[in-house]
């Protein structure tokens, strides 16, 4: 094997093992409910422990007021923060409105990222809301949603 392939097969699994979701479970089950499906408010709750997260400016969703595809939704979630070990973003989740399972991705940082910066793609079944839900190391919760219209479905 030549380094070079090594470097490019363990940064891809270092990626892959990145961003794999987590498997959520509703409160005092044993096994996730249905086969990891959520609807928004079952997984909104699941995030934020029942906290009511706040709107804020601070957060910076970016999608596509139209998506052509429903396959590839391009999303971009920007945080404003210090990033420091005292003040940082503790991850960045990314919702639906309408599909079966409203978690699209659930993204873990650390001080040492630097930035409270994601960006990726999501499948959505039709026009719907895609929100970001943040979660700040002091326990806080803020959250940004935008309306995206989908031409044609992605789910189907």
């Amino acid at each position: 094997m030549q380094r070079r392939d090594f470097f490019k097969k363990l940064g891809t699994a270092t990626a892959i093992a990145a961003v794999v979701p987590t498997m959520s479970f509703a409160a005092g089950d044993s096994k996730p409910t249905g086969p990891n499906k959520m609807d928004y408010q079952t997984a909104l709750n699941a995030i934020t422990g029942g906290k009511t997260p706040v709107k804020s400016d601070k957060v910076k969703l970016k999608t596509p007021e139209i998506a052509e595809n429903g396959a590839v939704v391009p999303v971009t979630v920007t945080v404003d923060s210090p990033m420091t070990p005292s003040n940082y973003v503790k991850a960045i989740h990314i919702l639906n409105g309408k599909n079966s399972n409203a978690r699209c991705i659930d993204v873990f940082l650390t001080p040492a990222n630097g930035k409270a910066m994601f960006s990726t793609r999501i499948k959505l079944g039709g026009t719907q809301n895609v929100t970001a839900v943040v979660e700040l190391s002091d326990g806080t919760f803020l959250i940004a949603s935008q309306s995206v219209k989908v031409t044609i479905g992605g789910c189907g």
